[in-house]
């Protein structure tokens, strides 16, 4: 059975950092691409960024600049520096992880709660 699990999460002050990571067990063979999605209350989830086993990454507009997502396929772990945190990240944010291209869902950790707020 595969679980991804995050860690990371917490409290932070406008301004600070917050290094999330994401390890996945089990079941996972191969990995196309990694990714970091953010719910926030009362709005739709987004992509937050990206990263292709060939190491191709991609952001949000939002966060461009601010966060970097670094993964190890070898090791099934993919992680997010968010620098220069403002309270309009606050969110909860979940890793994905698609074994294939052709798999468009993938699997989805249960997410980790970061609140920006002074």
């Amino acid at each position: 059975q595969v679980q991804l699990v995050e860690s990371g999460g917490g409290l932070v002050q406008p301004g600070g950092s917050r290094r999330l990571s994401c390890a996945a067990s089990g079941g996972v063979f191969s990995i196309y691409l990694m990714a970091w999605y953010r719910q926030a209350p009362g709005k739709t989830p987004e992509l937050v960024a990206s990263i292709t086993s060939g190491g191709t990454s991609n952001y949000a507009d939002s966060v461009k600049g601010r966060f970097t997502i670094s993964g190890d396929i070898a090791k099934k772990t993919v992680h997010l520096q968010m620098n220069s945190l403002k309270p309009e990240d606050t969110a909860v944010y979940y890793c994905n992880i698609r074994p294939r291209a052709s798999d468009p869902n993938g699997f989805w950790g249960h997410g980790t709660q970061v609140t920006v707020t002074a």
